[in-house]
Formats: C-alpha cells, sequence, structure tokens
C-alpha cells in the first residue's frame, strides 16, 4: 500500500490525507514480533512444531505418494493384481490396530511413569530404522516390505500419541490453536518439500551422479525410489533432534491414591478402569471425541478414497499425484489462517467452517467428470484439512486435565486410526459411487452437528478443575505421609 506523500501545511491547515492523530499510548504500542503472533516465539514451542515437519516426510512420501507404487510394481510385482493389493491393505490395517489397541494404556503409563519423551523416542527409532530399511527391499520381497511399512506405521503413529499428549506442555492455554495449526503449515512444507526431493531423485537421478542403465536388473532400476527412503530416515531423524533438546516433560504428581513404584502397566490399567468409571465428569470431553470420530471418518474416507473415485472416472495417475502436492502447497497458508480464524471465533466455529467446505467436496465429487475439477476438489481440501485436524489436536487438549493428557490423547489416537473404516466399507457396499459420495457427507454432517453441542468452556473449566483438585489431594497426602 503506497503512503502519502508529506506535503508542508500551513498553521492551523489539515489535509484531507493528513491520518488522525494517534495518542501517545497508541503510537508507541510495539507491535507483535511475527514468531509471537505464530505462537513459536521460544524455542520449545519451535521444537515441538518441528516435529511434524519431520514426521510429514513419511507420511507424504511413503505412505502416500512413493511406497504403494513401488510396493505395487516392485516388492509384490510377482503377486497377481487383487493379491498385491489386498496384501497391502492388510499390512496398512494390522499396523494401525497394534497401535489403536496399545496406545491407552502406553499413554496411562506414559502419564504414571512420566515416561512420554521415552516412549515418543523408541516409537521414533522404529519409525526411522524401519523406513531406512526399505532400502533394502527388492524385487519379489514383499513379505519384508510389508514388515518393514507396518513397524514404520506403528513408529509413526505411536510417536504421534506422546507427541499430541506434551502440547498442553510446551504452549500456553491461548497459544494452543496457533501452535497446533502452524506445526501442520510446517508438517505440510516439509512434506511437499520432501516429496518434490524423492521425486526430482526417482525422475532426474542422474543429477546426483547415479547412471543406471536401460538393461538394469530390476534391482537396480529401482535405487533411486529406494535412495528417497533414506532421505525419508535421515530427514524424519534429523529434524527431530530439537525436540529431545527443548521440548521438556512436565514433572507432574501422581494421582492421590497412587504409590511410587507401583507396576506402570498395572497403575496404567488402575488409572484406565478409574477414566471410564468418571466418564460422567467428563460429558463435553466425550461428547467432542463422538464428534471427532463422525467428521474425521469423512475426512478420511476423503483420503482414503480420493484415489478410487479418480481411477473409475477417468483421472490419470499423473494427475492424481500433482494433486496431492496441490493439497501440500495450498495447506501451509490456510493451515496458518486457520490458526487465525480460531483465535478470533473460536476453535469450534472454524473447524465447523471447515466440514462445510468438505460438504461442498463432496458435492463436486458427486459431478467430477475431468483432470481440472480433481485438481480443484484437491486444492478445497488443502484449504480444510490441515485446519480442521490441528484445530481438533488443540481443542481436545484443552478439554483433558494435563495430569491425564498421555491416556486422552491415546484415546484420541485410537479413534483416529479407526476413522475412515466406516466411510471405505460404505463405499464397498453402495450400489453406486455416487450414492456412496453422497452417504460419506453424513460423517460431516453428524459430526458438525454434534460439535454443535460441545460447550467448550464448560469441557476446558472442568479439566482445569479435576487438574486442581488432583493437586490438592496430592498435597495433603504428601503432608499426612510427612505427619505419619
Amino acid at each position: 500500500m503506497e503512503h502519502a506523500a508529506l506535503v508542508p501545511l500551513s498553521p492551523g491547515v489539515r489535509s484531507c490525507h493528513t491520518p488522525p492523530t494517534l495518542s501517545a499510548s497508541e503510537s508507541s504500542a510495539p507491535r507483535t514480533p511475527l514468531l509471537e503472533r505464530l505462537a513459536l516465539h521460544r524455542p520449545e514451542l519451535r521444537a515441538w512444531a518441528l516435529y511434524d515437519w519431520a514426521n510429514s516426510a513419511f507420511f507424504t512420501v511413503v505412505i502416500t505418494a512413493v511406497f504403494p507404487i513401488f510396493f505395487l510394481s516392485v516388492a509384490a510385482r510377482d503377486l497377481p493384481e487383487d493379491e498385491k493389493r489386498g496384501v497391502f491393505g492388510w499390512a496398512t490395517t494390522a499396523s494401525l490396530c497394534v497401535v489403536a489397541f496399545l496406545s491407552p494404556l502406553l499413554g496411562a503409563v506414559a502419564d504414571y511413569a512420566r515416561l512420554k519423551k521415552k516412549l515418543f523416542a523408541g516409537f521414533l527409532a522404529l519409525g526411522v530404522l524401519s523406513t531406512g530399511g526399505l532400502f533394502f527391499v527388492g524385487p519379489g520381497d514383499w513379505h519384508l516390505a510389508c514388515w518393514l511399512f507396518g513397524l514404520a506405521n506403528i513408529g509413526a503413529a505411536g510417536s504421534f500419541v506422546f507427541y499430541d499428549a506434551l502440547l498442553s506442555a510446551v504452549a500456553r492455554a491461548d497459544e494452543l490453536d496457533r501452535l497446533s495449526t502452524n506445526a501442520y503449515a510446517l508438517g505440510y512444507l516439509g512434506g511437499g518439500l520432501c516429496l518434490g526431493l524423492c521425486l526430482l531423485l526417482i525422475a532426474k537421478p542422474e543429477l546426483l551422479g547415479l547412471v543406471i542403465a536401460p538393461d538394469a536388473d530390476p534391482y537396480a532400476k529401482s535405487l533411486p525410489a529406494r535412495l528417497g527412503f533414506l532421505v525419508v530416515a535421515a530427514w524424519w531423524a534429523l529434524f527431530s533432534i530439537p525436540f529431545f533438546r527443548h521440548v521438556r516433560e512436565p514433572d507432574l504428581p501422581l494421582e492421590h491414591d497412587e504409590v511410587a513404584g507401583t507396576n506402570p502397566i498395572v497403575a496404567a490399567s488402575v488409572r484406565i478402569a478409574e477414566t471410564f468409571r468418571e466418564l460422567g465428569r467428563y460429558k463435553q470431553t466425550v461428547l467432542f471425541l463422538v464428534a471427532f470420530l463422525a467428521y474425521n471418518d469423512g475426512i478420511g474416507t476423503i483420503m482414503r478414497m480420493a484415489t478410487v473415485i479418480g481411477t473409475q472416472r477417468g483421472i490419470s495417475d499423473e494427475t492424481m499425484l500433482t494433486s496431492i502436492l496441490v493439497i501440500q502447497f495450498v495447506g501451509i497458508p490456510f493451515s496458518v489462517l486457520f490458526g487465525r480464524l480460531a483465535q478470533r471465533f473460536g476453535p469450534k466455529r472454524s473447524i465447523l467452517a471447515a466440514l462445510v467446505v468438505f460438504v461442498v467436496v463432496c458435492a463436486l465429487g458427486y459431478r467430477l467428470s475431468t483432470a481440472a475439477e480433481f485438481v480443484a476438489m484437491a486444492g478445497l481440501v488443502g484449504m480444510v484439512q490441515g485446519g480442521a485436524q490441528a484445530l481438533s489436536r488443540s481443542l481436545f487438549a484443552s478439554l483433558v486435565p494435563k495430569h491425564k493428557s498421555g491416556e486422552f490423547f491415546g484415546l484420541f489416537s485410537t479413534l483416529e486410526k479407526f476413522s475412515g473404516v466406516l466411510g471405505p466399507l460404505v463405499f464397498s457396499l453402495a450400489p453406486t459411487l455416487g450414492f456412496a459420495i453422497v452417504a460419506t457427507n453424513g460423517f460431516f454432517l453428524l459430526g458438525g452437528v454434534l460439535l454443535l453441542f460441545v460447550d467448550v468452556e464448560r469441557g476446558r473449566a472442568v479439566a482445569r478443575e479435576i487438574d486442581a483438585r488432583e493437586v490438592q489431594l496430592a498435597a495433603e497426602r504428601d503432608a499426612a505421609r510427612a505427619l505419619g
């Protein structure tokens, strides 16, 4: 915006272009630094957010773009076509089920024994090493590929349980939404850049001095893709280092009825049982979880079934791969924007706005016929997917007691893993593709209606009350033991 030129005026004459005089307090008010507006102004905030950048390389390259093609064309090349897809689907489902069933228990163990960072490190190591191991998968090695891919999935999904649980430990209440959405933006950027690097390596291996003869054996021809898996593993490990340096696990007291030295599995099981008996105290949290399960099932369905829709409507593989990049890079500014929207209108309203856009996406999918429309759909998904999921994470973090964050995020992880199960089932049972797409809208509508009834402020107040009450009871317990 251009500034008006300053013109000398006679005393007492005021130009119509002269800006109004600011008071001393207004003119001297400092502008909030950019990093503070992004909730990235402290080392622990930046380190936490950077893990989204780190692990998105795995989700973008391995899960979404490169490995599925590598598996079908190289690792499982000797299997029949139908069996290839079945084996790959079972490997994915089995690994996610492992994490889904273990997450609540491990989350409660982490809360009791203060093991969030150690368990995070263990799952991270499993994911990184398994991803790097994909380098050694050759033609026909589908057993090895399935095992490594499954273990990498477990590592990635498991690390997120403890990563998400530490969100409320590094951010203040007024920073949760901005930090979560800006971390998603970093994830989109990191995943997109790593994917671009790997695709460049696959398309132009000569840029790195790799010369592959036209008559080379299949193992040699797959070298660029396999090197891409090493790139992902290195990227994931390298950008996780700041997390260990700057994110500290809070030193929360044991619950008032717990004793130090109890077997962590036993203590965690007792915690989970107590939480389920006391679910009445967490009405708003439970209602949000049910709403999340519904609308996230819709999001998961769109992401999993987009290629099915595209294939049946005659969309080329190149267009669908381009659409992945569109989602990545459109998601960057819009994830940041959703953080600003949440700051002004609240996370609940911002999520509801995103669900409206998903309803539009389903409507477009119903009449999809051209590549341009498919890319446009991808753009709309990129606009709202990161914002909806990031704000769901931060909103949930504000609805749970801090001393139970691992346990609750374990449950959150379980529901997240099962999201997208019912949607594909609808696609399988629906008589037509159009009917299945329309039915997917039901998940967004149901989730939106349930979310409308979530009293966010009441839920947050209850979480604070439970935390304060537990601290008080623990202090009374310690005082009684000291006197006794």
